[in-house]
Parts: C-alpha cells; sequence; structure tokens
C-alpha cells in the first residue's frame, strides 16, 4: 500500500481529470473506509482535495511575462501545487513577475521522490532524482534558480538529492534551490523588492514553522517576507506528525495526533488574523483539527500586492 501511495505522479493525473467526482468520494464514509482497507489511508482524516486544473496546463496557457531584469527562475512545482493547490503557484507566478523576475516550468519533471524513499524503495527514489536533476540542471546552467513552494520537496532537492546521487550535477542543482520564499528575501536584501503593499494586509499572522522548512538550515524566511507587509508575525514551531503519509495511515492515527496536539492547542490559542504554513499536508492537518485554514505565505504577499484570488 506504501508503494501504491508512493505513484503521487499517477494518482494526480487521474485524480484531475474527475477531480469533482474524486473530491465528493473522499468525503463519503463508505469510500473512505474502502480506501483505508485498501491502501492504509485512515478514513477520518481529512485529505487535500484536487484541483480540476493542473498547474501546468495554468501556466503553458498564460500570457507570460519577459520581464526578467531580476532575473529567471525554472519553478519545480511540486506535486501539491501541480495537482492539489495550483493557486499556491499562480500566485508564486504573480509574485515573482511583478518582481521582475520571469518563470519558466521546465517540461518533464516528476515527483520529487520523497514517497518512495518512505516506502523504502530507494531504487524508484533515485530513478525520480536522476530524472529531476538531468532536467533542473540545464536551467540552472541556462543561469536560472529553482523555485520550490513546498519545504519537503525542497529539502529533498537541496539534501537528498546530493546525498544519495553523490554527483557533481545534483550538488549544483541543490546550491541553487530556494525555497519560494527564501529568494524574494535575497532580493530585498539586494534592494530590489517591491514593498509597495496596497492590497489586503494583516496586523497580526500565526505561521508554522514546518518541519522540512526548519531542516533546511534557512532561517525563517516566510515570517521574514510576511512582516514586511506590516504584520505582527507568531512563529510555532511543532511537528504536524503528517511526515509524508505516515500521520494519515490508519496504524499511526492515534500516535499523530498526539504528537500534534501541541501545535494544535497553540494555533487554536492564538488570537490572531490569520494562519499560514508552507507545508500543504501540515496545513489540512490543521484544518482538520482546528477548524482554521492555513493559506500559503507566498498568498498573503499576492494579496498584500492586490493581486486577487483566482476568480475575483
Amino acid at each position: 500500500s506504501a508503494r501504491l501511495l508512493a505513484r503521487t505522479d499517477l494518482q494526480g493525473k487521474v485524480a484531475t481529470i474527475a477531480a469533482p467526482v474524486v473530491n465528493a468520494l473522499s468525503k463519503q464514509p463508505w469510500a473512505r473506509g474502502l480506501m483505508e482497507r485498501t491502501v492504509g489511508i485512515a478514513k477520518d482524516r481529512l485529505l487535500p482535495s484536487f484541483s480540476k486544473e493542473r498547474f501546468s496546463k495554468w501556466f503553458r496557457r498564460r500570457a507570460a511575462t519577459t520581464d526578467d531584469g531580476n532575473g529567471r527562475v525554472a519553478l519545480f512545482p511540486t506535486c501539491i501545487v501541480e495537482y492539489q493547490d495550483p493557486a499556491i503557484g499562480r500566485d508564486a507566478v504573480r509574485v515573482y513577475e511583478r518582481n521582475h523576475i520571469a518563470c519558466d516550468l521546465p517540461e518533464g519533471q516528476v515527483c520529487c521522490g520523497m514517497p518512495w524513499l518512505d516506502a523504502g524503495d530507494v531504487d524508484k527514489f533515485m530513478h525520480h532524482a536522476r530524472t529531476n536533476v538531468a532536467i533542473l540542471e540545464r536551467a540552472v546552467d541556462a543561469g536560472e534558480e529553482i523555485i520550490v513552494p513546498q519545504p519537503t520537496c525542497a529539502y529533498v532537492l537541496k539534501k537528498e538529492y546530493p546525498e544519495y546521487l553523490g554527483t557533481e550535477a545534483a550538488r549544483k542543482v541543490a546550491e541553487h534551490t530556494r525555497d519560494v520564499s527564501e529568494l524574494l528575501l535575497e532580493l530585498h536584501r539586494a534592494g530590489k523588492l517591491d514593498t509597495n503593499f496596497e492590497g489586503k494586509t494583516y496586523d497580526t499572522i500565526t505561521w508554522h514553522a514546518a518541519c522540512h522548512s526548519r531542516a533546511q538550515q534557512m532561517g525563517p524566511k516566510s515570517r521574514q517576507l510576511m512582516a514586511l507587509t506590516g504584520a505582527e508575525v507568531s512563529v510555532i514551531e511543532r511537528c504536524s506528525a503528517i511526515d509524508g503519509t505516515w500521520g494519515l495511515r490508519a496504524e499511526n492515527v492515534e500516535l499523530a495526533r498526539k504528537i500534534a496536539q501541541p501545535l494544535m492547542r497553540k494555533v487554536s490559542e492564538d488570537d490572531t488574523e490569520l494562519v499560514t504554513g508552507d507545508c500543504h499536508l501540515a496545513n489540512t492537518a490543521i484544518d482538520e483539527s482546528t477548524g482554521r485554514r492555513p493559506v500559503h505565505p507566498i498568498q498573503v504577499i499576492a494579496r498584500a500586492y492586490g493581486i486577487p484570488p483566482d476568480g475575483e
């Protein structure tokens, strides 16, 4: 069952074709009971929904900017953004383009491979790693930084690829990989970030510092970025106990919820206007336990710029 769950690209491609049906089924007790018996995902855990339009489809049909006054980046959108929450990727592109950074989406990228490591299949992980490194190295050689909007996948590109592959190409890709907030902070330090936040801003924000954000040892970049909008940002450094799919599996749910209790208690107690977090799976767990649905920090910046949410 762990190997089936690791096939994130296959799942995403199928689920987005029939997203309304798949999302509706994920709320049906009988369907969730079947899912628990077949793939082991606990029937009472909230799951991320799938999008009707994949991020890559939106990216290909949009009117792209060629304004690269502050450089170009290659997006590694991650399975979460590609199949489940493309709005994160769309807002990231719009924020970057507002700051005169052109965005590319290299063809042929696959899942970062972390689910295969979770399933204990190192060979499959290495295959994914080699595929992505070959594609992303070409982007780096063309002068682009690699931007990743999910902390687990950024961690994999920065830390796991060089360690497992041990190649110069993997090290080069790792050196040029940035979290989506990380590069914007570098732009700010260079005095080039647009800080004209004339849109929707917040006085108080809670930010969940996800485990894989902290593991990158880059500092609280998302907190620092959101603080530029004038917000007082409180930080919670507690584990959501999701860890890929570990915390979603039926045999682990009880322990996972105990581990996550300090995080959920703090989110519930924080009297802030908004809850944010970079990790979509952790955000879903927070929503499940507290009823407060976190948003990605890049979306806070998009709204602060006055970039409207999709459909508005």
